[in-house]
């Protein structure tokens, strides 16, 4: 099964994926897709509010980060990592329960990109929003290393998050019940 929407002016199927007996969520991934990381790079720059630095969470964020700083002609952006590295000067972190992961599990930000962070308008990106736990989990680190977030964008938005009124997104993307159908 899967979904059919329209993104950033492209067409797209997205596979339906079981979460529990009662409900699907329609899998976003924009790893390989060149095509589709390009457009909605453009796309969410285009509604995007002034900022000084991009962050993401490690994984599925990295190239539409990458993409949207390569437009924007961004010389730096950040990753919250997933588990802290040996090249890392030293690292903060916070925990974070993805809707998309089995387990708990950590961000983490290392101390040199905070100081650059410090003071300076930051602009939160991710592929979706459903929970919202891992963009608290960043909004978290952000504010540790003393960076404002001046916005949240996504390129979609699932569930409870299209109701937020602090995320900048470009599409709604519903949830489905074990059939396959559209319940939210």
């Amino acid at each position: 099964m899967h979904y059919t929407m329209n993104i950033a002016g492209l067409e797209r199927n997205l596979p339906l994926c079981k979460l529990n007996d009662e409900l699907m969520i329609g899998a976003f991934v924009i790893f390989g897709d060149t095509e589709l990381t390009v457009a909605c790079a453009k796309a969410l720059l285009e509604v995007a509010p002034e900022y000084d630095y991009i962050i993401t969470a490690e994984a599925k964020g990295i190239p539409l980060a990458y993409e949207m700083a390569k437009q924007h002609q961004d010389a730096t952006y950040f990753i919250a990592r997933k588990n802290p590295k040996l090249y890392m000067t030293g690292v903060f972190e916070v925990d974070v329960r993805s809707i998309t992961t089995a387990k708990d599990q950590k961000l983490y930000l290392d101390v040199a990109d905070a100081e650059l962070m410090k003071g300076k308008r930051i602009l939160i990106v991710d592929d979706v929003i459903s929970t919202g736990e891992s963009l608290y989990a960043v909004e978290q680190l952000v504010e540790k290393a003393g960076g404002i977030i001046c916005g949240k964008v996504a390129v979609l938005a699932e569930g409870d998050s299209q109701n937020r009124e602090d995320i900048i997104y470009l599409e709604k993307l519903p949830l489905f019940n074990s059939k396959g159908e559209v319940i939210g």
